[in-house]
C-alpha cells in the first residue's frame, strides 16, 4: 500500500510538472519573436555581461519582478524611461500613471518604439511588449487603461531606466 501511494504521486507530480511546462511554453510565440532580428543583437553571455541579474531575468528571460520592488514605481519626475538593454526611448513620464498593481503603467509607449507579441503562457493570451531595438520584454499590454488610449501597459521597472528632463534654462 504504502508503494502504491508513492508510485501514484510522484506519477501525478510528474503529469503536473509536464502539464504547467506545456502551458508556460509557446512554441509559436518563441518561434515568432525568435525569427524577427533587432538592431541590437548580442549573445547570451554579452547580455549577460552588461544587465544585472534582475534585468536579464526580465529582459531577456520574460521573468517578472516582484509587484511594489521597482524603484520607477514611484518615479514622479518629467522624464523619458527608456529600455536598460539599449537606451532606447520608451515612455514618457507624461503618459504614467497609478494604476495600483505593483508595477510601472503607462497609457501609450513612444511611437514606434515597443513591439508586440501574442503571448500565450500559463493557459492564457496577453500580448507581451518588448523593445523594437534589442527585443527585451518589457511586460504586457492590457485593454483596462485611462483614456485617452484606454490601454495599460504593465512593464517590469528593472527593464527600464529613467533620464530626468533637463530643466530649460529661463
Amino acid at each position: 500500500m504504502f508503494d502504491r501511494r508513492i508510485l501514484l504521486t510522484t506519477v501525478a507530480g510528474l503529469f503536473g510538472l509536464s502539464a504547467f511546462r506545456w502551458l508556460r511554453a509557446s512554441p509559436a510565440q518563441a518561434g515568432e519573436k525568435a525569427a524577427q532580428k533587432f538592431e541590437i543583437e548580442k549573445t547570451d553571455a554579452e547580455w549577460r555581461a552588461q544587465l544585472t541579474p534582475q534585468q536579464y531575468e526580465i529582459l531577456r528571460k520574460e521573468g517578472t519582478e516582484r509587484p511594489g520592488s521597482s524603484p520607477l514605481l514611484n518615479e514622479h519626475r518629467k522624464g523619458t524611461f527608456a529600455c536598460a538593454g539599449c537606451d532606447l526611448p520608451l515612455f514618457s513620464s507624461e503618459t504614467k500613471f497609478e494604476s495600483g498593481t505593483g508595477w510601472p503603467s503607462f497609457y501609450q509607449p513612444i511611437e514606434g518604439n515597443v513591439g508586440k507579441t501574442e503571448d500565450r503562457t500559463f493557459g492564457m493570451v496577453r500580448t507581451e511588449v518588448h523593445c523594437r531595438r534589442c527585443g527585451g520584454h518589457l511586460g504586457h499590454v492590457f485593454d483596462d487603461g485611462p483614456k485617452p488610449t484606454g490601454l495599460r501597459y504593465c512593464i517590469d521597472g528593472f527593464g527600464l531606466v529613467f533620464h530626468p528632463a533637463t530643466p530649460s534654462a529661463t
